[in-house]
């Protein structure tokens, strides 16, 4: 997989740094305290750089969530049925889910992509989680998802009973580790159910001992991991800012960072889950998180809950004049 990622991730779009200049100057003399809003301030000039504008705004964001059954989902390691991924699917469609209300609130379009519900990966503690024609197939839909949508802000989000622990496998097979820094909860699973999953974890670590960052994402994502990866290399490309959700899309954005450090750039991490693993992989790619509410739902919720924290710093960086268009250019 070594030669699919080189195709996508050597030749890397930039943000417009004459954009960044032009707002950080005009924040430089904005009308509050200097450095009153500056998590806010650099939030808008991230914008300013992705969307090539030193004016910019939050019009069209758009919520991509990628749903997926996972094989390993019959070693017992979630709260939860492998059935309850379609009937999530089904409430995003029908508009009934919590990420659903978030964005009527924050004006975004949700757009649910099943990668593979019915059609589970293969049991990663035995067998590669996908064939290459399916990764790439994954892969591709990811991009196609972001090629066909029409945003000034990506959320990518997931579904899929099991995808924590393929998450926790891919983290502990590019930084290492016990396994057990790695495994959470996830659904809230109990002690038992969490030693099964840790053992799930350690044996498909195991089972592939090294390899390269594509091929840990073939042998341990699920599709919908995969499809999200996709998606951030898409958005790249057209130099869309993306939201990552919790620890399963961090962990998709993960292999993109561990081949190219400059990968992620264009992306913003939403906030800190509770799964005990999201902290060490966020700092590993170098990401603050926005918020730290003790989330631990999925299906981007998370992301969908800072747009109108990002949206509000882009407010806040145009809509307010400064110094010298309030008081005059004497000031």
């Amino acid at each position: 997989m070594t030669q699919v990622l080189s195709t996508y991730l050597d030749d890397l779009t930039e943000p417009d740094q004459d954009a960044r200049t032009e707002l950080t100057t005009r924040l430089d003399d904005i009308l509050r305290p200097a450095g009153a809003l500056q998590r806010l301030d650099e939030l808008a000039v991230f914008m300013a750089g992705w969307q090539t504008s030193s004016v910019p705004r939050v019009d069209k964001p758009t919520i991509l969530i990628f749903a997926s059954d996972h094989g390993v989902a019959a070693a017992g390691v979630s709260a939860y049925p492998s059935s309850v991924t379609e009937a999530m699917m089904s409430a995003f469609e029908s508009g009934l889910s919590t990420v659903n209300a978030f964005a009527r609130i924050s004006g975004a379009t949700v757009n649910a992509v099943d990668v593979g519900i019915g059609r589970p990966t293969g049991d990663i503690r035995f067998e590669p989680a996908m064939t290459e024609t399916r990764f790439l197939e994954a892969l591709n839909c990811g991009r196609e998802a972001v090629s066909a949508s029409d945003s000034d802000l990506l959320v990518l989000g997931e579904m899929g009973i099991g995808n924590t622990t393929s998450s926790a496998a891919i983290s502990a097979a590019l930084l290492g580790g016990n396994v057990s820094e790695w495994v959470g909860r996830g659904t809230g699973v109990n002690d038992e159910g969490l030693r099964r999953k840790r053992d799930a974890v350690q044996q498909a670590v195991e089972r592939i001992d090294s390899a390269e960052p594509g091929e840990i994402l073939r042998q341990l994502g699920g599709a919908e991991i995969v499809a999200i990866a996709g998606a951030i290399i898409e958005a790249r490309h057209r130099r869309i800012p993306v939201v990552l959700d919790g620890f399963v899309v961090a962990a998709a954005a993960a292999p993109l960072y561990a081949y190219n450090r400059l990968a992620l750039q264009h992306c913003l991490a939403a906030h800190q889950s509770a799964e005990i693993g999201h902290r060490r992989l966020l700092e590993y790619m170098g990401l603050e998180p926005l918020l730290d509410l003790n989330f631990r739902l999925g299906e981007a919720s998370g992301g969908a809950a800072v747009i109108p924290l990002i949206a509000m710093a882009c407010a806040a960086a145009n809509d307010v004049p400064t110094f010298a268009e309030f008081f005059g250019s004497e000031t």
